[in-house]
């Protein structure tokens, strides 16, 4: 093997690594200003709302052990309940959830369709029927749940006064009922912290647009009506339609609100199996979403806009377009780098006068960096949301630690993503807690975690 071919195709994989490094700097760069921003400035949230009439739309499948909890949550709002109806698509079920949520007072579809499965589908077929049962003007807009969330008791209010500002789509702040199980539920949970803390809360302040993440937002009915007649159609049916939702609003010119002060929690997969298949969906369906929308996103960024606030719509395609899809093919590909210039030096580890220790270094160096950079990430989401995490004090602490762990195995999920077939699977949940439940740190059935 000629060692002088060795030492310089090492050189050029060192450089080519660098380049993509940087690329991903510039590409992500602005992010670490998101967080300066949300460091030293709010959100404003208008100190009142006009009245709206609004439809609570929830797609529940088998979930009979924790709608309840929502719907009763619903019930207990601040904001006028005559105002509010709240339907369920009871979706493929084959339990008592359209009974438990006909008794709560729900306004309940059942669906029946195994060749047409996801929640796209489900929420298409429930505007379908609120079209043939009540008036155009029945409702203003539409508030998205997922049948495990429990909202605050200010919700509704609350977003309501983001929609009267304006905003035609509105996001809120997502948090877990179930933090403290285990470090998969805490990395999940710290994950959608640090994107209402740190990508959507400073996107409200700098006057881009936000982003939707599957669960707790609003959409006004102009966003989802169709033809002169107004019908209601709901048309995301790929794998993440939360995104595709978002995706679409942005390319359309709409900027997508965030209201920090309407929380809701959900319940986080515990189980590794079960979070690698949704992560897997998730994975998928940006590349979906990507080969569906990248193009116009990224003409979007380079279209001529006539006023200071068209031209955030530029922005806001950059910003998006950066998040379904670059990150991780850059990830992939420096990694792929990575393992090339291992295998090389190892092969020639003594030839060409490398260390055992630079070859370790080669190997776990990468790797060591990323989860640096997440640990510190998920250090800076503690603490600003240290009085939201309901769990004791030494688990904040420990799964801070954990955070980078759960993060690392996005790496071979990313992978599978390109190579395997993803269709949607039921995720099962547990936990039926009311909101003083959750503030109080309960587990399932009561019971107390332990004392600090």
């Amino acid at each position: 093997m000629n060692m002088t071919f060795m030492a310089q195709f090492l050189l050029v994989l060192q450089t080519i690594n660098r380049v993509l490094t940087w690329v991903f700097f510039v590409c992500y760069s602005y992010q670490f200003f998101y967080i300066a921003v949300s460091l030293f400035r709010k959100p404003r949230t208008p100190k009142e709302g006009v009245p709206h009439k609004f439809a609570v739309i929830i797609s529940a499948r088998n979930e009979e052990a924790v709608i309840g909890g929502l719907i009763d949550s619903i019930k207990n709002q601040t904001y006028p309940s005559e105002l509010v109806t709240t339907f369920v698509v009871a979706d493929n079920c084959t339990d008592a959830t359209a009974e438990i949520c006909r008794e709560a007072g729900a306004v309940v579809y059942e669906r029946h369709d195994l060749t047409q499965i996801g929640k796209g589908y489900a929420i298409d077929f429930l505007m379908g029927k609120i079209n043939e049962d009540y008036p155009e003007d029945a409702f203003d807009a539409f508030i998205v749940f997922d049948a495990d969330n429990v909202l605050e008791n200010n919700y509704i209010e609350e977003i309501n006064k983001t929609y009267s500002a304006g905003y035609k789509v509105v996001t809120s702040y997502r948090n877990s009922k179930n933090f403290g199980d285990n470090w998969i539920s805490a990395g999940y949970a710290l994950w959608f912290l640090r994107e209402a803390r740190y990508l959507n809360a400073p996107r409200m302040v700098l006057g881009t647009s936000c982003a939707v993440s599957g669960t707790g937002f609003l959409f006004d009915r102009s966003t989802v009506s169709t033809g002169p007649d107004g019908k209601l159609e709901w048309k995301y049916f790929l794998l993440t339609e939360d995104i595709q939702f978002t995706t679409v609003n942005i390319l359309s010119g709409v900027k997508i609100g965030y209201c920090g002060t309407a929380h809701f929690y959900d319940e986080q997969p515990t189980k590794f199996k079960q979070s690698w298949h949704q992560r897997l969906r998730w994975g998928r369906g940006y590349l979906q979403v990507y080969r569906h929308y990248g193009i116009k996103l990224i003409k979007g960024i380079f279209r001529k806009r006539g006023s200071k606030e068209e031209s955030r719509t530029n922005f806001a395609c950059f910003d998006m377009a950066m998040s379904i899809m670059p990150a991780m093919i850059l990830s992939l590909l420096i990694l792929l780098v990575d393992i090339i210039g291992t295998i090389a030096t190892l092969v020639t580890l003594f030839e060409i006068g490398s260390t055992f220790g630079h070859a370790i270094w080669l190997i776990i160096g990468p790797l060591l960096r990323a989860n640096a950079m997440m640990f510190v990430l998920g250090i800076f989401v503690t603490i600003t949301e240290w009085r939201y995490i309901h769990m004791p004090a030494w688990k904040k602490i420990l799964y801070t630690f954990t955070f980078p762990i759960f993060m690392t195995t996005y790496v071979p999920i990313a992978v599978a993503s390109f190579f395997t077939k993803v269709s949607w699977k039921h995720i099962e949940h547990t936990r039926s807690l009311s909101i003083e439940d959750v503030k109080a740190g309960k587990k399932k059935d009561g019971i107390e975690p332990p004392k600090e």
